[in-house]
């Protein structure tokens, strides 16, 4: 897979582990639209900008289709765990697990469908669902994303985070790569299909992409292979996979 990323190359060349092994504790999670987490979330437009730019460029195939599918479908899927919080609405105030649908549902109001609804659409979407049933709702909402990290890592494992953290949070909170990691092979697959790899992802890790950048949802997993080995090394199946998060959500 192939992005346009060149200003970055030579300086990923000259420290490749360092840009994948980013020190320090993450970022605590804070709203949508808060500076200091990280890039605000995509909006529909700015995805769209994106898409036209991409299709323009034919050796960005691979990566338009991951924001087309973006558009199509929406970021939300089966599983995924959203962190609300409604002034002065204790029961509307958890961590909800999205329903099939996909839809969110919530006591006493009822479920808000979230097919084809992007992650910086969701605020917007809930207040305006609350307002059938509250007067002037006061509402804060953060998506979380659920990332499994396999191979040559410290701790692999799920991990969770917010989708405007960087992807090298999650390395890190992975304990970071081990002596026999493989920095050129890393990958990230989603299903049988690799999706992002090689140059493209080292670049990206080392420009501090976040989740949302990269397009990544729920169910991706970032594959850490070993030198030498000729597979991928899964120490998942030899070691019960942690969950872990990677940062207080209260």
């Amino acid at each position: 897979m192939h992005v346009s990323m060149s200003p970055f190359r030579r300086a990923l060349r000259a420290a490749p582990l360092v840009a994948l092994c980013l020190l320090g504790a993450a970022p605590q999670v804070a709203g949508a639209q808060q500076p200091g987490l990280g890039p605000a979330l995509a909006t529909r437009e700015r995805l769209r900008d994106e898409l036209a730019r991409l299709e323009r460029d034919r050796g960005a195939r691979a990566e338009a289709a991951l924001i087309r599918s973006r558009l199509e479908s929406g970021d939300f899927q089966t599983g995924d765990r959203i962190l609300v919080r409604v002034e002065g609405e204790p029961q509307l105030s958890d961590t909800f697990t999205v329903a099939p649908g996909p839809a969110l549902e919530l006591p006493q109001v009822g479920s808000l469908a979230l097919t084809g609804v992007l992650r910086s659409e969701l605020q917007s979407r809930l207040e305006a669902h609350l307002a059938q049933y509250l007067r002037h709702p006061v509402v804060q909402v953060h998506p979380l994303m659920r990332i499994m990290v396999e191979g040559d890592v410290a701790r692999p494992g799920f991990y969770t985070a917010a989708p405007q953290q960087p992807l090298s949070d999650v390395i890190t909170a992975a304990g970071g790569l081990t002596q026999r990691a493989k920095t050129s092979a890393i990958r990230v697959e989603r299903g049988s299909e690799t999706i992002w790899s090689g140059a493209a992802l080292r670049e990206a890790l080392g420009r501090g992409y976040s989740l949302d950048q990269l397009n990544l949802r729920v169910g991706d997993r970032l594959l850490v292979p070993a030198r030498g080995d000729g597979t991928l090394r899964i120490l998942g199946i030899v070691i019960p996979l942690a969950v872990y998060s990677l940062t207080r959500v209260f």
